[in-house]
């Protein structure tokens, strides 16, 4: 069901890259804009790790250089009957992290220099079990890929709103939109690679909190962590990209309340909710 899911959001992410492309371009954008839409894809498959990891600047990091984090990591893995990650560390003041890479055995966990100072080690703990939850369940893998997708949508669209400014038609031969085709494109379509990532998010957000606190026996530790990473992203906003926001355990914009009506997580509130019924029973 997992992999259908995963199927089934990608194809529309897909397709939408395509409507962009034929609005700005007619049949020759649908082309390349399809051309776009496969190397993302496969760019985002085979070397997803290393593009947000490069993108934020993250390090991997070896026993020696974080021996406590990978003492963490290496626990929980054999709880969850995984094969360990690399961990890799983010020089950001704002607490957070995110697991990448295509399949357990190329997967990637990565925490902020931040949430290492503000959580205390039965949270990192915690956070770390959630992350690990993505990579067992194989999110890391859709969430990747729509990060690129969504990319590349924002990146077409923007080249749509230039060539609209400058002039440029493309109904000439018959085979596009319009201008104002072209125009409603542009702007929705960067809204609509939100909404499909907030689809794609948000449901495993929960599942990786329930499964992430199974990992690591401490749902109320998940729970403290989420209110202090919730807070913090309020306080310090992180320089992230909205494309790759849905990949961190709280969303790094702090944002507006309509933005949040189109978050790519659930409230902190419902998930620290959902956690202490957790550990009640």
């Amino acid at each position: 069901m997992n992999q259908l899911k995963t199927v089934f959001w990608l194809t529309l992410l897909t397709l939408l890259t395509m409507a962009v492309g034929q609005a700005l371009g007619g049949q020759m954008g649908l082309i390349l804009a399809l051309a776009l839409a496969v190397v993302g894809n496969v760019s985002a498959y085979y070397f997803s790790d290393s593009l947000v990891l490069a993108a934020y600047r993250a390090r991997v990091v070896s026993p020696a250089e974080a021996p406590e984090l990978h003492r963490i990591v290496g626990g929980l893995c054999r709880t969850a009957n995984l094969p360990q990650p690399r961990v890799a560390v983010i020089d950001s003041p704002t607490p957070n992290a995110f697991a990448t890479g295509r399949n357990p055995r190329h997967a990637v966990v990565a925490v902020t220099t931040g949430l290492l100072q503000i959580l205390d080690t039965e949270e990192v703990a915690g956070v770390l079990g959630h992350e690990l939850a993505h990579v067992k369940n194989r999110d890391t893998l859709i969430s990747s890929v729509a990060a690129v997708l969504a990319g590349a949508i924002a990146y077409v669209a923007s080249m749509a709103q230039w060539a609209l400014m400058f002039g440029f038609r493309t109904d000439d031969d018959g085979d596009g939109p319009g201008p104002l085709g072209a125009l409603v494109m542009a702007l929705l379509a960067p809204l609509a690679a939100t909404i499909i990532q907030a689809a794609v998010s948000r449901s495993r957000e929960f599942i990786a909190d329930q499964e992430g606190a199974r990992i690591s026996g401490r749902p109320l530790a998940l729970a403290r962590a989420l209110q202090k990473l919730d807070a913090a992203a309020h306080q310090i906003p992180m320089n992230a990209s909205p494309a790759t926001a849905h990949m961190f355990i709280v969303s790094p914009l702090s944002g507006t309340t309509v933005s949040r009506l189109f978050s790519t997580h659930p409230s902190t509130q419902q998930r620290v909710e959902a956690l202490t019924r957790m550990a009640r029973s």
